[in-house]
């Protein structure tokens, strides 16, 4: 079965962007990109909210990531902002549940920490990676939000970079 993965870079404090969205925090590095260059052969599908869609549309994604499948889930729109994007509207939970059973590569669930909650909460994360940043911003769109039940992680991976930044990789100890 596909696997989902879970991640992207946060502050120590659990932020994955200002309140504007800015990331001006960020700390780009060629281990970084070593990371993100071994990341991307191991998916074909990237989904994403609406929120996580339209910021990353801002910064030129507006197609959706290269090479891959692109979904964007939104109750709100009525057609997908892109040819390239497919737009799902109906119930996130099922959706992702059929995607999962379908032949090919892992899934990248792409930002989105709000969106993040339901597929934890549903069981259906099965991986997360945090590139942590030495930055406490104070306030910011948080990574992870309240959740109605206790997620339990397994460490999987540690690797410290010359910026000062640690990647994180657990594996979700899934219900039985």
């Amino acid at each position: 079965m596909r696997e989902i993965i879970f991640g992207g870079a946060s502050t120590l404090d659990n932020f994955f962007a200002r309140l504007d969205h800015g990331m001006d925090w960020l700390r780009w590095s060629d281990e970084v990109a070593q990371v993100i260059s071994d990341f991307w052969p191991r998916v074909d599908t990237v989904i994403m909210g609406r929120k996580t869609y339209e910021i990353a549309a801002t910064s030129g994604q507006g197609a959706g990531y290269p090479g891959v499948a692109n979904y964007v889930f939104s109750r709100s729109w009525i057609a997908s902002p892109n040819p390239a994007v497919t737009l799902v509207r109906e119930n996130t939970v099922d959706f992702i549940r059929r995607l999962k059973q379908q032949p090919g590569k892992d899934i990248c669930l792409m930002g989105g920490g709000d969106f993040a909650r339901s597929l934890f909460e549903a069981d259906l994360i099965d991986e997360v990676g945090l590139n942590v940043h030495p930055v406490l911003l104070g306030e910011g769109i948080p990574a992870f939000h309240r959740m109605s039940h206790q997620i339990n992680l397994e460490l999987k991976d540690v690797r410290q970079f010359k910026t000062g930044c640690v990647l994180l990789t657990y594996r979700v100890a899934h219900e039985a």
